[in-house]
This record gives structure tokens, sequence and C-alpha cells, in this order.
């Protein structure tokens, strides 16, 4: 071992030893926690960045793509109940690659028209439709679940075989059912949206031969009905809460907030319905299409005989009881005139308001200035109140108990005032720690600072040195002349203050916290030299 990190650590071993037992533990403790301090940071600075490699895994497939991973060595993380998977962002488009090569994930639900390349040329037709049906519906799948809000989907179609007696046919029904994301829920555009997706892409099926269901079991979409019950609900809902939402933005400005409240209750027609309307109007002005005019005469003369037309038609006879010359005319016309013709189809959509009331109670204390006709004519036109239509409004001042509302502000109050106390106790308890850390560690390293320094000093004082030179050279007399032979020296100067020798200490001593190492080689000079002497 080198001499100077043997003198480094001799010195460091010294100035352990003059510590006292309570400095020790202290330095112990500031050693560990600088330690632990620097291996958490540098686990948290070495930490990867994981990134999404798939989401929205199967159980199966999400085994199956662990397996791999672990198999290749790869660090993995699972999120999101284990449908998500995480990886070094480092490794997450060569670890796609690498599992799109293997066939994951599999993707059995929702195969698609894959299913069609594996398809033997001897399969039977049965097994050909029933393929088809599948590769359809895996993709129909596929695409509801590309819906935001959506985590899967499945769609199964019920598709009647082909008949001749085409009176007869059925038409072909659709079943989804979807799973939404926590917290997500689908609007009336987004089912209104999956049914007409899944009824244009099945030739013969209409919008009413979808049925929708989430995975609470609610119908979102009926089948023989364009709007389901969740959704006449939510058409309703979202009616409501707008009308009252609107008058309640009013009156908040008004009376001020919590002053008043609205309530509204409407009732809405979700029944589709279709009407046909045909106009025919003359144009006299314009010449007929067609005419055609038709003439019958006819000229004959009386005889003798017996014989004629039987009855009521028979040609009046004269009085010698001949018959007379007759003559018979008809003219008929048929004209094809232009008419003009106009058809018009009406179709009325679902969700007309049928009638709606609204109640209004505003705070008997806010409301004292207030006209009530005017209030009341004010929120008839933010909420469209219609008499004819058999709209009902009610607009009243009453008195408001605040105890509870003031009870509820007094708790939120205190559990925010609570929840700042522990953030403020948890910020000082981490500062404190912190500060007796620094303060531990600086401790620490003033005392063995001073404690090095102080050795350093003593053992180079110069008093010591003149002690242990002088008793070198009493012990190893020189050769030379007696010192009465030397010739005789000028009498010092007398020192001006400061005294030099104080000045000299003070410069040996800066040297020797300044140049520790030289000092030590002139100390082992002059040792030796009074040694050799």
């Amino acid at each position: 071992m080198p001499a100077q990190v043997q003198d480094a650590w001799g010195r460091l071993t010294g100035a352990a030893r003059q510590l006292t037992l309570a400095q020790r533990t202290f330095a112990v403790i500031a050693v560990a926690a600088l330690v632990l301090g620097a291996i958490a940071l540098t686990s948290w600075l070495s930490r990867p960045a994981l990134v999404p490699l798939f989401s929205g895994l199967g159980g199966a497939d999400a085994s199956a793509v662990v397996d791999e991973l672990t198999a290749a060595g790869v660090a993995y993380e699972l999120t999101d109940g284990g449908a998500t998977i995480m990886v070094p962002a480092a490794v997450v488009y060569e670890q796609r690659v690498r599992l799109a090569a293997a066939g994951l994930p599999a993707d059995t639900d929702g195969a698609g028209y894959s299913l069609l390349d594996q398809m033997p040329m001897t399969a039977s037709e049965f097994q050909q439709e029933t393929t088809y049906r599948r590769a359809l519906e895996g993709e129909l799948s596929r695409t509801v679940a590309a819906i935001d809000g959506v985590e899967a989907a499945t769609v199964r179609l019920a598709i009647p075989e082909e008949t001749v007696f085409v009176a007869e046919a059925a038409a072909p029904t659709a079943s989804v059912f979807v799973r939404t994301r926590p917290g997500a829920r689908l609007s009336g555009d987004q089912v209104q949206a999956v049914t007409q997706l899944v009824a244009a892409g099945v030739d013969g099926m209409e919008t009413s031969d979808v049925a929708v269901v989430d995975a609470s079991g609610a119908v979102l979409s009926a089948v023989g009905a364009e709007v389901g019950g969740a959704l006449a609900d939510s058409r309703t809902a979202d009616h409501e809460a707008r009308v009252g939402g609107a008058v309640q933005a009013m009156l908040d400005r008004l009376v001020g907030a919590g002053r008043a409240t609205v309530t509204v209750n409407a009732v809405l027609d979700l029944s589709q319905s279709e009407r046909t309307t045909e106009e025919f109007t003359a144009t006299p002005d314009t010449p007929p299409l067609a005419a055609s005019t038709t003439t019958e005469e006819y000229t004959g003369t009386g005889g003798a005989g017996a014989t004629g037309v039987l009855g009521p038609d028979a040609v009046d006879a004269g009085e010698d009881g001949t018959r007379q010359d007759g003559t018979y005319s008809s003219t008929s016309e048929d004209v094809t005139n232009a008419v003009n013709k106009s058809t018009e189809v009406t179709r009325s959509a679902p969700g007309a308001l049928q009638r709606q009331s609204v109640s209004v109670l505003v705070d008997q204390q806010a409301a004292g200035g207030l006209v009530m006709a005017d209030l009341e004519a004010a929120v008839a036109a933010a909420a469209g109140i219609d008499t004819e239509r058999g709209d009902t409004l009610s607009v009243q001042r009453m008195q408001f108990d605040t105890t509870s509302a003031q009870a509820a502000q007094e708790a939120l109050a205190a559990a925010d005032e609570r929840a700042e106390a522990v953030a403020r106790e948890g910020l000082l308890r981490e500062v404190v720690i912190a500060a007796a850390i620094v303060l531990l560690v600086v401790i620490v390293l003033v005392v063995v600072g001073r404690r090095s320094r102080r050795a350093r000093r003593e053992a180079l004082d110069l008093g010591e040195l003149e002690r242990a030179r002088q008793l070198t050279l009493a012990l190893t007399p020189l050769d030379g002349p007696e010192p009465e032979a030397l010739p005789a020296l000028p009498a010092p100067v007398a020192p001006a203050p400061p005294d030099a020798t104080a000045v000299r200490r003070a410069e040996i001593a800066t040297l020797a916290d300044e140049q520790p190492e030289q000092v030590a080689e002139l100390l082992r000079g002059w040792m030796t030299t009074g040694a050799r002497r």
C-alpha cells in the first residue's frame, strides 16, 4: 500500500479513536443515511420509463404475452386489472414485432375475416356459411370496441336461411353486448351509432332489428323499437337537466347561489311515425295528353209485320198498327288532361316534447324585493313554457332551511383544515428529518475536521519540534570546534511587536495545515540527520 494512503488511513483511524461513543454513533448513522439516500436516488434514476405494450387484453392473451416476456427476460408490469402490460420504452417496438411474429395477441374472440384464409377447399356449404358469419361478427365486434368508452364488445348475428317464399322471409337480427370502461357510459348518440353500424354491415337488416345491452344488464336498444328504455330515460333526463340548468343559472345570478331550487318534469314522445301525402292539381292552360270522340247514329223504316223489339224499347206504331220511321244518335268523348302530382313523406323523429312542468322555489329573504309576476314570466320564457301544450309553471317564495347546508359547509371546512394540517405535519416531518440528517452530517464532518486539524497542529507545534531537536542533538554530540572558539555573533536586535515566535508558530501551523506531507518529510529529515550525527 502506498505511503500516502497509509498516512491518510492512519489519520482517519486516529481521528475515529479520538471520538466519543455518541460521536461515533452519530457518524455511523449519518454515513448509513447517506448511503441509503444514494442507493435510493440511484435506483430511482436508473429505473426505466414504462409504456403500454398492449392494452385491453383478455386473460388468455395476457397470460401468453407474460410468458413470452418472462422467457425473453424483459421486465414488465401489469396494470388495469391485468388488461394492460407495461414494458420499458426502449424495447416496446422490438417486443411488439417479436410477439406479432409469435401470433400474439391471438384475439380468438374476434378473428374477423382472417378465418376465411384458413378455410379448407373441402369445406361444406354449412361450414362456409358458419365461418362467414363468425368472420362478420368478429369484424363488427372489433369496430364497436373501437368506440370511445367501450372496453370490449361482442356481436352475435341471427341470419335466417334463404327460401323461395320471399313473402315469408324473416329479417336478420343482431345482438350487441358492450362492456364500457370504469366510469364511462354510452350516450344516446353512441347507441344509435352502434345500431346504425351493425345494421349497415348486414344485408337486409334495419336499425330496429339490433338489440344493444350493456354490462349492467340495461337494454339500450331493443328489437322492434328505435329507442330502448334506458335510452328513453337518458333523453328525458337530458331534457330536464338542460331546462333546469338554464333556469337555475338565471336564478343564481338574480338571487344568489343556493337561494333558489328548480325541479323539471318532462314527458317526451319517443315514438317514430311516417306520413305520406299526395296532392293532384290541374293545369288549365296545358293541352290534354290524349282525347278521343265516339259517335253512333242509326236510321230505320217501319214494316207491317209483328216483328220488332218487345217491351218499352219497341218503336211506337201508328194508329193503323204500322211502324213509323226512326233515328238514333250517341256521342261520347274521352279526354286525358295533364295533372301535376306531388308526394310528401314526413318522418317525425322520436323525442318530441309533449308537456312539461316546472317548479321554482325561491328563498323568502332573497326574494323580498322581487316582483313575483315578473319572476314567473322570466322563468316561463327561460323554460319554454307553452300553456296550449299543457305545460304548467309554479313559482313560490318559501323560507329555506339552511341548517343542514351550514353544517355541511362547516364539516367540509373542518375536513379541509384537517387535510391541510395532516399535509403540513407530513411536510414538516420530512423537512425536520432532512434537516436533522444534514445537520448530523455537518456536525460529524466539523468534529472530524477539528480533531484531525488539532492532531496535526499538536504534532507540528514549534515547541515540540525544538525539544525533539535538542534531545536528538544531546544524544549524539557533533564533532567540531568548541563553542568558545566560534566567532562572536552580533547582539540580537530587540524584536518588534508582535512576537516573532508567535508569528513563526502561526506560520508553521499554517504550513502544517496546508502542506502536511512536506512538513512530515522535513521532520523525518531532521530526525535522520540528528541520528547520523
